[in-house]
């Protein structure tokens, strides 16, 4: 999987970081959202965002739905962050958005520290 959609993970990464370097660390993750969007409407990157998946099973749909923050360029999984370290539970969180999303890539970005942490995923 080395390589797929490398360039625009990078592109992302990028754009977080212009983010993180223009607003700096300790506010909600809402506001980072909204100049993400505002970021990917300015570089014309195509997303969708808060993108709610369901789960079929045996034909019918569970009542648990899941909201990714961002679905980029079609198929990569961005999920946003601030806090002031990843756990366990997010990474469950980004693994389990990638196979809801039928996705390979997924990208968990922190925005609480002084330097921006993130992460990439591959299934």
């Amino acid at each position: 999987m080395e390589g797929y959609r490398e360039q625009e993970t990078y592109k992302i990464i990028g754009i977080c970081m212009e983010v993180h370097r223009i607003l700096g660390p300790g506010l909600l993750e809402i506001v980072y959202k909204d100049a993400l969007e505002v970021e990917f409407k300015l570089n014309n990157i195509p997303y969708e965002r808060e993108k709610e998946f369901s789960i079929d099973y045996k034909g019918e749909i569970l009542r648990s739905k899941f909201i990714a923050d961002f679905i980029v360029c079609e198929d990569i999984v961005l999920e946003i962050k601030a806090v002031k370290e990843f756990c366990n539970e997010h990474i469950a969180q980004i693994l389990n958005y990638l196979k809801l999303a039928d996705s390979e890539i997924g990208l968990l970005v922190n925005f609480q520290n002084k330097s921006l942490q993130y992460k990439r995923y591959a299934l």
